[in-house]
């Protein structure tokens, strides 16, 4: 049988910053069988070839029946079944190798649990809702695409999924609208064209879920927030007057919002997600027929190898059959080998921030003022205040680090009643949120939160708190020791729009190399992912403080970060090419998202990642860049991949050949060698080491206009030398793809991005394409 690179146990995660949440992984009773590409094209063959292994193993058809969860038989073959250790280690290992008629497994993987991770925006990329002049304006938004969102489910009364003006979904659309727990049938529109959800997997590892306790709906309903939060913006509705309690006020809408919607609920609130269950809805999702799919979930390091992540081997599917699938890069930054979502055929989303600010002035008894970050606009902080330092009230066996950092129970109650409460962040205590908790719960009077400095805000919206930074917090600390009775006052938050630099890639955004596969450059691409505001469900529960519960709005909504923000951002941008340009191949898109993308701020100068120090972005924070919407739809050169280059990808990883097999069931000759690696045909370059002279090679295809002549300019390092052969592109009527090749040598090498910039000429359409080193 098949054989693979050993795996390393994980948990999968789906990103929401603010209210990260951690699960171990489960002591599995459930296992996927993973069995590749479809043997057959008829569905009910296939789940017969499941029960018959099933029954082989356990005995009967009656215990195969009870023991399957899923049978995945639209995009690929295998099945999810609640089995024993030496069950699944039967069906992985010799045991059908007497039965010809019976199809090879390709592997047999453990359920894993998966984990929450988690406007403005759309104007700040500059895209309005069809195209004049070449630029998208009113009227072309998405139309004719379907998004299909993996996540926790959607709130369908929100305004942002209203159906007016929306058109009859296409005849090609087999899916539909599963009833359950608040939801039926009429709660699917022209908007959200189908939906369905998954919770077989989940409850075989935990047991039922009860609808009872009002925590959950066992249905398409969103109980978390987060999924509604994301399909709108990629796809949501035109709101006027949108905003969080008065914050961040104007038109909310999703990047496509003539796209259709389907949603795949996976996800739970009472504690992440099932692999098995998102297999289930990536096989569906295929047979549906989305055009794209939007999955804010990873594996986080260690990463599991393509044949054990449940979302690879389902978007490896999906990408052969032409679904975009885009995917988080994760928010366990700003450190180095942390992105996760790094197969080839993923566009993976960076993490950046977008121009709106929200002060709040506090001011202290000399008036003196210091400017921070809030997200409060209630009242109670509009008069002074006594402020105390957490260290200097620590509660009884309590060391002044851990009350200085306000974690929960270190501070007096007695000392802290009434005041306000200044905190450090410490390697151990990082979270705004759990120091407003700590302060709340002894009825201090509101928090200052001191930390490196970010643009996200981190500080709940229901209690007094102000973020600040480490010079600011240091600067108050002066003033208490200076005065004999200190005292603070906090003003209202407010909406500051064009005032800070943007866009920066945000601390939080993982970063590159990729420690599965550092050949591919990841993440791809950024995009917003910092306080973005978008609808919400009102059954969440998201508030860690215990504020009273406001009346929900036909528009309920909140400012939220994480890569999750961002990834819905590009695929709402996908969905806008897709209906543009529908003969293009998921790579197509990606190599026009990427080589487009802009290295600089919006005036101009080189972007900046967060970080401990902040620094000057590269590749490895935000791939080919932050993206640029408009001028991706007239790229010039894209470089496109077919599905077999991919099978030749996992070839030169190193996976088994007869593995390979049985995932395509198609033969394609591939060769085992690491310069294939190198050279997958990629918008990017990434030489892990060069202790040589090396050369890679790619093909560019011809998008622009038909005569055309594209100029190589090599920018590189000092040490390192380039040579790029041809020089010179000429494209005509019957030249529409060539091949180029690159010559690098140097003392080390990182990465290299092979880019395509603006016209030279005009009058012969000259255009550069560039080796960025």
């Amino acid at each position: 049988m098949a054989s693979f690179p050993s795996s390393w146990p994980c948990g999968v995660v789906l990103a929401l910053l603010c209210s990260l949440f951690l699960l171990g992984l489960a002591s599995s009773n459930v296992y996927i069988v993973y069995m590749g590409e479809r043997h057959t094209d008829e569905p009910n063959l296939l789940e017969d070839s499941h029960h018959q292994i099933l029954s082989d193993i356990l005995g009967s058809k009656e215990s195969a029946k009870e023991s399957i969860l899923y049978s995945y038989k639209h995009g690929f073959s295998g099945f999810a079944a609640v089995l024993s250790q030496s069950q699944a280690k039967l069906i992985a290992d010799d045991f059908f190798v007497a039965y010809a008629d019976v199809p090879e497994v390709v592997h047999v993987v453990p359920n894993r649990i998966l984990n929450l991770h988690t406007t403005r925006s759309w104007d700040f990329l500059q895209v309005k809702p069809q195209i004049v002049d070449g630029i998208l304006s009113e009227g072309h938004s998405g139309l004719g695409t379907i998004i299909g969102v993996m996540d926790t489910g959607i709130w369908p009364e929100s305004e942002s999924f209203k159906d007016d003006g929306m058109g009859k979904f296409p005849s090609r659309w087999k899916g539909i609208c599963q009833e359950g727990n608040r939801f039926n049938r009429s709660h699917c529109n022209r908007k959200i064209i189908g939906a369905r959800w998954y919770i077989k997997g989940y409850e075989a590892e935990f047991g039922k879920l009860s609808p009872s306790d009002g925590i959950e709906f066992l249905s398409p309903r969103d109980a978390v927030g987060h999924g509604t939060h994301t399909s709108s913006t990629a796809s949501g509705a035109e709101v006027k007057n949108a905003n969080f309690r008065g914050l961040a006020q104007g038109i909310a809408r999703g990047g496509a919002p003539s796209s259709w919607l389907a949603i795949y609920k996976v996800c739970w609130a009472t504690g992440g997600c099932s692999s098995a269950d998102l297999l289930a809805a990536f096989d569906d999702a295929i047979f549906d027929g989305v055009d794209i799919i939007s999955a804010s979930l990873g594996s986080p390091p260690p990463l599991s190898t393509y044949v054990d992540d449940a979302l690879a081997i389902g978007s490896f599917h999906a990408v052969a059959r032409g679904i975009s699938v885009v995917c988080s890069a994760g928010n366990t930054g700003p450190y180095p080998q942390t992105v996760i979502n790094t197969a080839p055929w993923v566009m993976t989303v960076a993490a950046s921030t977008i121009d709106p600010d929200f002060p709040a002035v506090i001011t202290l008894g000399n008036n003196q003022t210091v400017v921070g970050q809030s997200f409060y606009t209630g009242r109670g902080l509009n008069k002074f205040h006594p402020i105390v330092y957490g260290a200097d009230i620590a509660a009884t066996n309590i060391d002044g680090t851990s009350a200085g950092s306000c974690d929960l129970e270190t501070l007096n109650a007695t000392l802290a009643r009434g005041k306000v409460i200044l905190c450090f962040q410490s390697r151990w205590q990082r979270s705004a949120a759990i120091a407003s908790k700590s302060v709340l719960e002894i009825n201090g009077a509101g928090v200052i939160f001191a930390q490196f400095p970010t643009k996200d805000v981190s500080c709940p919206w229901s209690f007094p708190c102000v973020q600040v930074d480490f010079e600011a917090g240091t600067s108050l600390l002066t003033y208490m020791a200076a005065s004999r009775k200190p005292v603070v006052k906090f003003s209202f938050s407010k909406t500051v729009i064009g005032q800070q630099l943007a866009p920066e890639i945000a601390y939080f955004s993982s970063r590159g190399p990729s420690s599965l596969a550092p050949s591919v450059l990841k993440p791809d691409i950024a995009a917003p992912g910092v306080d973005i505001l978008a609808s919400w469900s009102p059954a969440s529960s998201y508030k860690l403080l215990n504020s009273p519960q406001t009346k929900a709005s036909p528009f309920n909504s909140k400012l939220d970060s994480g890569t999750s923000m961002a990834c819905p951002h590009i695929s709402g941008i996908v969905a806008l090419l897709k209906g543009i340009h529908p003969k293009w191949s998921p790579a197509a898109i990606k190599s026009a998202l990427v080589t487009t993308a802009s290295m600089k701020d919006e005036y101009g100068q080189h972007t900046v990642a967060e970080g401990a120090p902040h620094k000057q972005a590269d590749p490895f924070d935000y791939g080919g860049g932050h993206v640029d919407p408009n001028k991706a739809l007239d790229p010039g050169l894209i470089y496109d991949i077919k599905p077999s280059d991919y099978v030749c990808f996992l070839y030169a990883m190193g996976y088994n050949s007869t593995a390979i097999r049985l995932m395509t069931r198609v033969h394609t000759p591939c060769h085992k060698s690491a310069k294939f690696l190198r050279n997958l045909n990629l918008p990017s370059i990434t030489l892990p080491e060069l202790k040589q002279r090396m050369t890679v090679s790619r093909t560019v295809t011809n998008v622009g206009p038909v005569n055309s002549i594209y100029v190589a300019r090599v920018q590189a390092p000092a040490g390192i030398d380039v040579s790029v052969e041809p020089w010179i592109l000429t494209f005509n009527s019957t030249t529409k793809k060539l091949k180029f090749k690159g010559s690098i040598v140097g003392l080390w090498m990182r990465v290299i991005e092979p880019r395509e910039l603006m016209y030279m000429c005009s009058m012969t359409n000259g255009r550069d394409f560039s080796f960025w080193i």
